[in-house]
């Protein structure tokens, strides 16, 4: 029986306590039941659309694209992409949004709300689905489980990103230079590289931010926080990219493989950037002197040299630097901290870029090959 993602994330939820800024709720009688799972509506329309989930049924499809929906909603939804409608503006700043639930975000941007509060830490956040979502980091659960690869996820929307690459479905393409997208959010993102909108600003330093997640990051460079924390050492992350790339060290996964040379890696940003040097692509642009970049942090290293920004400060010697890695490893000078350890011969390493180069002095493997004479080289300097 196969599951829609958002019904089992809905199902599992029940297990907490629903965070609501309200406590009353009115009982609500529900007669009609899901002969196959159970659960009551309200509505006997309500249960029609629920059983749709177990059938399988999708009877909507687009004429553009010919994706089916279960729901006449969610079709309606999915057609604003291909009309460009959005019929969601923000009185405030003007700016409008294709579905009503980014358009709620967006306003709690404005009010600085946070009416939901984790029962675990007490942490507040902006909408229900991330308070259930930031819970689950607590409890370790992962209910989604990929039936590719046996890959487990805590949150429906990042399972949702995996299946796709799978798949390799892109369904969101940008009207300005046809790139296309696997999930909105990157394509909202992407589409911020050519209006230059940054509409998340940091109230601390005044900062702005193309997307969410950049600006959450940027956040806790101020306040230090470090939610997530590895369960096998005790090490703390600020953010969950690093938190998950850090425990896949232990388990030794590398889930994400170079299509060229077959290389596997244990994030995504690794994999893209190694591709890269295959393809010689360098789609980040510097507007101010049109220098190209391979990597997004390259590319933001380099624009600070025209803005004077740099906001890492190291606390030992003053020294000030424009991107987190290199204060971070910088850091390290000082503690002496060795956290990478070679696989092969057991040395500790304070960069992660030695560990890799000991690694491959082990192993003989030479990634940088010479397209003009074909001879391979260990190291990208000496290539």
């Amino acid at each position: 029986m196969i599951l829609h993602a958002s019904f089992i994330f809905n199902r599992h939820m029940t297990s907490y306590t629903t965070p609501k800024p309200c406590e009353y709720q009115e009982f609500e009688e529900k007669p009609y039941k899901c002969k196959e799972c159970g659960k009551a509506f309200k509505h006997r329309q309500s249960r029609h659309t629920h059983e749709k989930i177990h059938t399988g049924e999708k009877p909507y499809d687009c004429k553009k694209c010919g994706k089916a929906f279960k729901l006449r909603q969610s079709i309606r939804r999915h057609e604003r992409i291909h009309t460009g409608e959005k019929p969601y503006e923000c009185k405030r700043c003007g700016k409008a949004f294709r579905y009503h639930h980014n358009f709620q975000k967006h306003e709690q941007t404005h009010t600085g709300e946070k009416p939901y509060r984790c029962k675990h830490c007490g942490k507040a956040l902006s909408s229900l689905r991330y308070c259930r979502i930031h819970e689950i980091t607590h409890t370790g659960a992962k209910p989604y489980e990929c039936k590719q690869c046996g890959k487990a996820f805590s949150c429906p929307s990042y399972f949702i990103k995996h299946e796709r690459t799978h798949s390799g479905l892109k369904p969101y393409e940008c009207k300005l230079c046809g790139k296309a997208f696997s999930c909105a959010s990157y394509i909202r993102r992407h589409e911020r590289t050519h209006t230059g909108e940054k509409p998340y600003k940091c109230k601390k330093c005044g900062k702005g931010f193309s997307c969410s997640s950049s600006f959450r990051k940027h956040e806790r460079t101020h306040t230090g926080e470090k939610p997530y924390e590895c369960k096998q050492c005790g090490k703390a992350f600020s953010y969950s990219r690093s938190f998950r790339s850090h425990e896949r060290r232990h388990s030794g996964e590398k889930p994400y493989k170079c299509q060229s040379c077959g290389k596997a890696f244990t994030c995504p940003n690794s994999c893209r950037k190694h591709e890269r040097i295959h393809s010689g692509q360098k789609p980040y642009v510097c507007k101010e002197c049109g220098k190209a970049f391979s990597s997004l942090t390259k590319f933001q290293r380099h624009m600070m040299k025209h803005t004077g920004d740099g906001p890492y400060k190291c606390k030992d010697c003053g020294k000030l630097f424009d991107c987190p890695s290199y204060f971070h490893c910088h850091e390290r000078t000082h503690s002496g901290e060795k956290p990478y350890k070679c696989k092969q011969c057991g040395k500790d390493f304070g960069f992660p870029c030695c560990r890799q180069i000991r690694e491959r002095s082990h192993i003989g493997e030479r990634p940088y090959r010479c397209k003009q004479c074909g001879k391979a080289f260990t190291y990208l300097s000496s290539f």
